[in-house]
């Protein structure tokens, strides 16, 4: 079969999600030295398949769940020219599946579904060393926007 569908996660993907996310904290932490050892948890997976103003989706694979994302609605601060934007997290692909395009497929489908509820602006994070990520979220017109500096004190 070998076709990759994008399609809205379910309760029955939970397990492959919540292996996605320990997988993709640990790939941030060569990225962030802030993280702790043990115990991290980005996401309550319940409430994004459940909220009105998020759409969690996976991309499958010949039956298997092989990568993820989601767009979560926010509100701008009151300076920005938009009232709200669409919060771009959670891209993750499962290794052996990765340099085929998944990435771009669940971002098209995200933009789709922020543009139907009318939002205008698509952000995302990325830490600014995973070039790799960088390139990619360039290729579909990301652009470096803003730099979040820290020390540790």
């Amino acid at each position: 079969m070998n076709t990759i569908t994008i399609r809205s996660a379910s309760h029955n993907d939970m397990d492959k999600l919540l292996s996605f996310e320990q997988e993709l904290i640990n790939a941030e932490r060569s990225f962030d030295p802030t993280l702790n050892k043990s115990g991290v948890k980005y996401y309550d997976i319940d409430k994004m398949m459940s909220s009105p103003d998020i759409e969690l989706l996976v991309a499958e694979l010949d039956g298997e769940v092989i990568g993820s994302g989601y767009a979560r609605i926010d509100d701008a601060k009151p300076y920005f020219k938009y009232a709200q934007y669409g919060y771009l997290g959670f891209m993750y692909v499962d290794p052996k599946f990765r340099g085929r395009g998944i990435v771009h497929k669940i971002i098209e489908k995200l933009t789709e579904w922020t543009t139907s509820k009318e939002i205008t602006e698509l952000r995302l994070e990325v830490y600014q060393t995973n070039e790799s990520a960088i390139k990619a979220y360039e290729k579909l017109g990301f652009i470096n926007h803003y730099i979040q500096m820290r020390k540790e004190v």
